[in-house]
């Protein structure tokens, strides 16, 4: 029984903030009943969303509606509001949270609270790229998921129209920078779709199409192992996708992509997945930092020297109990946050009822990594697969672990009838500007786009 009434502000909607708000409304079933225990969840956007999905709605192989998770329909015993925490001042126990609504105000309201989990994830990192801000394209959110396959499309409807062979060849150039993850799986099954949507454009072959990857390490997709590494470097230069290893981005300004090894690429779509950073929140908090920037954390995932403040996954450091080096950290993926979540929310309840806590110890399973369709690599509990057994282990895995019956059942449907009819191949740009037609009609100016410009220049 909880000893009196808790109030535990959760920051963040993603895997750590959305799991340990779940487990908190199982553990604490009672006490939220008796009104004994509040929580409320602050996050940006009112769905949590899958990431390692992003790729496959971005292919069109899911629909993107069935990459997030509303947050309200799962979470129905918590407060969520929709705002972002912009300072914590833990010593009073206070954020200040700025809303929909009192953003409009220019305002911010003082939330109090008694125990903390800060879990806002992290952020894209960037450098000081000339041209990077102008015409780079992210790919951390469904958004920009669905928005790049747009882009992809309406490259291809550009160079299918014009009779520029300069705009022509910018068009069908397409360079991904960064060779972890993101960028290895949205290079591939990009390319993938991009590829089956030739055969619908009478004068776009695959041939035409250039599809670079810059990374600037010697090798790519560390987390299944150097040999699985090399052997996708492999598979992706037979697709004819140029991989350049130890070679970074020195410009993109004008739209050509200027690489260290001297390469010049006029292209009209770079697409950075270098990388994540900690979340900026961080840094306005008193909280314990590390010199990276994450939260310093004990095994049993509470801030290190603050009483009732709690944190797991990106933004977190936590000790890894199970490595041999004393020191280790725990990996900032998915497969960590989604366990320390649930170790998380239970030691906040056993911290509210005087209960001893547990330590998050959890061996690394391994890497599963899509190359696009019935393509694949993988490396679990030291066995290795490749092609269409890694391909379908990546899918059983990550459908196991999607959260929610009706998520997991919509996205089996999906892939079963994209196995039975043909892929989809439209555009929706028209979704970033949908008041576009109705101020031309109205007699205002719509929106400019980068591709309205025949030279590409916004």
């Amino acid at each position: 029984m909880v000893k009196e009434r808790a109030r535990i502000l959760v920051v963040g909607g993603g895997y750590v903030g959305m799991y340990t708000a779940l487990c908190l409304q199982r553990e604490l079933k009672q006490e939220l009943r008796r009104g004994d225990v509040d929580i409320t969840v602050v996050t940006p956007d009112p769905y949590m969303t899958y990431q390692p999905f992003l790729p496959e709605a971005a292919a069109g192989s899911i629909s993107p509606r069935h990459v997030v998770v509303p947050l309200r329909r799962v979470l129905d015993q918590c407060h969520v509001v929709v705002g972002e925490v912009t300072s914590i001042d833990h010593a009073v126990r206070t954020a200040a949270v700025t809303t929909l609504a009192t953003a409009e105000e220019g305002r911010t309201e003082l939330l109090g609270y008694d125990e903390l989990v800060l879990a806002p994830g992290s952020v894209s990192r960037t450098l000081p790229i000339p041209g990077l801000a102008e015409y780079g394209i992210g790919f951390k959110t469904v958004e920009e998921a669905i928005a790049l396959r747009n882009h992809v499309i309406e490259q291809m409807d550009i160079a299918s129209s014009t009779r520029d062979p300069s705009l022509r060849d910018a068009a069908l150039t397409f360079v991904f920078v960064g060779g972890g993850y993101a960028g290895v799986e949205a290079l591939a099954e990009l390319e993938d779709m991009a590829r089956y949507a030739a055969r619908y454009y009478h004068n776009v072959r695959p041939e035409d199409m250039k599809w670079i990857l810059v990374e600037a390490s010697d090798r790519i997709l560390p987390e299944v192992g150097e040999e699985m590494g090399r052997y996708t470097v492999t598979q992706l230069r037979r697709r004819n996708i140029q991989v350049l290893l130890g070679t970074r981005l020195e410009s993109c300004a004008d739209r050509v992509a200027v690489l260290s090894d001297g390469q010049r690429f006029p292209t009209r779509t770079l697409v950075w997945t270098a990388g994540v950073k900690p979340h900026p929140l961080l840094a306005a908090t008193d909280l314990p930092l590390t010199a990276r920037g994450r939260l310093r954390c004990t095994a049993e995932l509470t801030v290190d020297g603050a009483p009732h403040a709690w944190g797991a996954g990106d933004a977190a450091s936590v000790p890894d109990v199970t490595a041999a080096e004393p020191g280790t950290e725990t990996a900032p993926n998915a497969q960590h946050a989604l366990r320390q979540a649930r170790v998380l929310g239970g030691n906040i309840a056993h911290a509210l009822r005087g209960e001893p806590l547990e330590t998050y110890a959890h061996r690394y399973a391994g890497s599963v990594a899509s190359l696009g369709l019935h393509k694949g690599v993988a490396q679990v509990y030291g066995r290795r697969l490749k092609g269409y057994p890694a391909w379908f282990m990546h899918r059983v895995y990550h459908l196991s672990r999607v959260p929610t019956f009706n998520r997991k059942a919509r996205v089996l449907a999906e892939w079963i009838l994209a196995g039975l009819f043909k892929r989809e191949i439209v555009s929706l740009g028209s979704l970033e500007h949908p008041r576009a037609e109705f101020e031309l009609a109205a007699g205002g100016k719509p929106p400019h786009r980068p591709s309205d410009d025949p030279k590409g220049s916004s």
